[in-house]
């Protein structure tokens, strides 16, 4: 871990099919939390790369992904940045930086290098041009500057270079079908977490299901009885073979029943597998699917932030995970959590959290939004508040990027 900790934002960049292409890291120090500046860019960027390189590493933030940092005209220019893998990292230049002769040739020799780059919160201009002409890779458009009255036109005019357009700040599904219906391939914002209807029909369908089986490996059940618990659910039984795919690629015997499968998994991953299963799709998104990665990572966080010494200690780790699970399905497929509850004989801290009431459980959680949001300043205050050093919270989070769906 180095000297200075951050606080780190991971925003999914999707596809027109809906899963992650990429990633967008966003970082905090402990001194530019609550302004959401740094005294020197070029200093707090150069502070970033060494965050991203030794205290959580390239592999534990971004997977297989490619990823995307935020940089200036002071570090553009710098050869600072060159520290950056070009096979992982893309740069991302912020509005102010203007095209003039020594950007573009900046620009140009990066490009060479084999970075990725980015225009960021962009709206055409003709200067511009020698940069869209085979320089920049992607240009992102902000539909908050941009109003969806006026996207047509922009989209037009950056069509005829070799770009990529991304719409960013995408929060409704019905914006990101525009975005998607004008060619635009990639899209930023939480439209994800409002799936369809036959999405949210689809985990409803399967709720009972994964609820008994949830409710089986707390109470420690016999095999005999999970294994019916399978047998009375197809769905289940493909997707329990699919994680024994992942988990076992290295295996020698073929999978011949659900009782061998189950016996190769384990109860212990086969419980944590059942809390994000729901999550997992059908099979054609995978580990690219942006709701498991929410939950995933919500839950894990909150987990580890349940095991660090702070002022609120009685939370169980098992729980906060559970909390965490529980969460996404109550806020993204608005399944009502009185089935839940009833279900599963939830204990109190656990009915407290998922009904917005106050407890401990409930603090966990609400800092584990506060960092998805982005919402760096009030969630470093409440750290200091709760006596979580932010270099515990960095490792938590670092953990908490750093799942697969196999060893989650």
């Amino acid at each position: 871990m180095p000297d200075e900790a951050y606080l780190i934002g991971r925003q999914p960049i999707l596809n027109g099919r809906e899963e992650i292409a990429a990633f967008e890291l966003l970082f905090r120090s402990p001194d530019s939390v609550t302004s959401a500046r740094f005294s020197s860019p070029l200093r707090a960027s150069s502070q970033v790369i060494v965050a991203t390189l030794s205290a959580m590493g390239i592999e534990t933030l971004l997977g297989r992904q490619h990823g995307f940092i935020n940089v200036d005209t002071e570090l553009l220019m710098s050869d600072v940045i060159e520290l950056l893998p070009p096979e992982r990292i893309g740069l991302e230049l912020l509005e102010n930086v203007e095209p003039h002769p020594e950007i573009v040739k900046r620009c140009r020799a990066l490009k060479s290098r084999g970075y990725r780059l980015v225009l960021d919160d962009h709206e055409y201009s003709p200067a511009f041009e020698p940069l869209y002409a085979g320089l920049v890779d992607i240009v992102k458009i902000d539909l908050v500057k941009t109003p969806l009255t006026d996207l047509p036109a922009m989209v037009e005019r950056l069509r005829r270079y070799p770009v990529k357009l991304l719409a960013e700040k995408v929060e409704t599904r019905g914006v990101f079908l525009r975005c998607r219906s004008l060619g635009m391939e990639l899209f930023q914002g939480y439209f994800f977490a409002h799936p369809s209807l036959i999405q949210k029909q689809r985990v409803a369908n399967a709720l009972t299901g994964f609820l008994t089986l949830m409710q089986q490996l707390a109470t420690d059940a016999e095999t005999s009885e999970i294994e019916a618990t399978f047998k009375e659910n197809p769905a289940l039984v493909y997707k329990l073979l699919m994680l024994v795919n992942s988990v076992a690629a290295g295996l020698h015997e073929k999978i011949r029943t659900i009782r061998h499968a189950l016996t190769v998994i384990g109860r212990q991953q086969l419980k944590r597998w059942v809390q994000i299963a729901l999550f997992a799709g059908d099979g054609r998104q995978g580990a690219d699917n942006p709701i498991m990665h929410l939950a995933v990572a919500r839950a894990t966080f909150m987990e580890e932030l349940a095991r660090t010494p702070s002022r609120i200690d009685t939370c169980a780790p098992d729980e906060a995970f559970m909390v965490g699970i529980l969460s996404v399905l109550k806020d993204v497929y608005e399944i009502p959590m009185d089935e839940v509850v009833t279900s599963l004989g939830l204990s109190d801290d656990i009915r407290n959290a998922l009904s917005d009431r106050k407890g401990e459980m409930s603090v966990l959680l609400s800092l584990a939004k506060m960092l998805e949001e982005n919402a760096f300043g009030e969630a470093a205050e409440c750290f200091e508040v709760l006596g979580i050093p932010l270099l515990s919270v960095l490792d938590c989070q670092r953990k908490a990027f750093n799942w697969h769906v196999g060893a989650a």
